[in-house]
């Protein structure tokens, strides 16, 4: 492969979305990228550790970032590099490098494109480091004028981008984790946090306003207020207990028994993960895209967001995405159902507990 740059800046890996690989001959070809035969010993990881490893050495890579991924089959982490040098400084810290096309700034370039000529209601888009390209979807709204255009757009990005479909329709899903109750509806606890030293728990930002009352039964008493709402753009809320209630960190998993949470962990692509509702309750999957973009319509478009392919349906936003023993997100909405699938977005706990200042606990 020719190599198009020299990069000022030497690192051990490239940050970004860390993925599974399924069918490694399949994706690899799709990606257009060639895989080195490294003379390091690449290290055996954990998605966890993978995810840290590559958030650690993101920012050394600086533009030369082309995005990384999991292999669960090896428990490896597979690194995109855009020349040999960068692949020789990814083998050196124990990482498996590919040759790619495109660096995660280019593919951040097809993304503003995207949201400059193509922000129509029901599509979102994600960087795929799978593929080395951005995975554009639109649901089963999108037609006519809208689909033309949206095609055209895809169509100039090259094979940065690559459009796809949805069966359902992008919706927030009203609801989830332990039922909660407003005047406005039904909604779901997401994580018990702590902020100066009081109770209060996390849900989705369109579940509710600030000011609005919460209980944890239909008609029942108030147990707490909303303080504050980010929605569109974001999609998290904070509720402050007001009653002595029961506010343990842990997430009920609907077979009599719940999972404790000590901790907040970012998300990393590959990552294996748990979701739990009030309308649908126990569902797993996996994350497939991070920094996901999602237009709900009418003007409500949400970023920064975790793609998965956990299911959900109306009923279960702000409930809780977790993996092991650590929250991971909010659910925030999608397409599709618990029958036939479909795609998932959640808001990043991390960003809503350090928007508030909060703690799990």
């Amino acid at each position: 492969m020719k190599h198009r740059r020299i990069p000022t800046r030497r690192a051990a890996l490239a940050g970004g979305a860390v993925v599974a690989l399924l069918g490694a001959a399949v994706t690899f070809q799709t990606a257009n990228a060639s895989e080195d035969v490294p003379r390091f010993e690449v290290k055996t990881l954990s998605a966890a550790a993978a995810g840290n490893l590559a958030s650690s050495l993101d920012e050394r890579l600086g533009a030369d970032a082309a995005g990384a991924y999991y292999d669960t089959k090896s428990r490896t982490l597979v690194v995109n590099v855009v020349d040999e040098q960068d692949a020789e400084t990814v083998r050196q810290a124990g990482g498996k490098a590919r040759v790619v096309e495109h660096s995660l700034a280019e593919l951040k370039s097809a993304r503003q494109a995207l949201k400059t000529r193509a922000t129509i209601p029901g599509t979102s888009w994600a960087v795929d480091p799978v593929t080395n390209k951005v995975i554009v979807t639109a649901d089963s709204t999108v037609k006519g004028a809208d689909w033309d255009k949206l095609t055209k757009v895809v169509d100039g990005l090259g094979n940065k981008a690559e459009l796809t479909r949805s069966a359902g329709t992008f919706t927030p899903f009203i609801a989830g984790g332990d039922a909660i109750h407003t005047g406005g509806g039904r909604c779901s606890l997401g994580f018990n946090v702590v902020k100066d030293g009081q109770p209060h728990f996390l849900t989705a930002g369109h579940c509710g306003d600030s000011g609005s009352e919460w209980s944890d039964s239909q008609g029942g008493p108030k147990v707490g207020t909303m303080v504050d709402s980010q929605f569109p753009g974001n999609d998290f809320a904070l509720v402050k207990y007001d009653t002595d209630t029961d506010h343990p960190s842990a997430v009920n998993l609907y077979n009599g028994s719940a999972q404790q949470i000590t901790r907040a962990e970012e998300a990393t692509v590959g990552m294996k993960v748990t979701r739990s509702g009030s309308t649908t309750q126990v569902h797993e999957g996996e994350v497939t895209g991070l920094d996901a973009t999602v237009n709900y319509g009418n003007g409500q478009i949400v970023e920064g967001l975790i793609q998965t392919t956990v299911c959900a349906e109306p009923g279960d936003s702000g409930g809780s995405l977790f993996s092991g023993d650590a929250a991971v997100g909010l659910t925030s909405g999608g397409s599709g159902d618990c029958s036939s699938g479909g795609t998932t977005f959640f808001q990043p706990v991390t960003e809503a507990l350090q928007a508030y200042g909060a703690q799990i606990g």
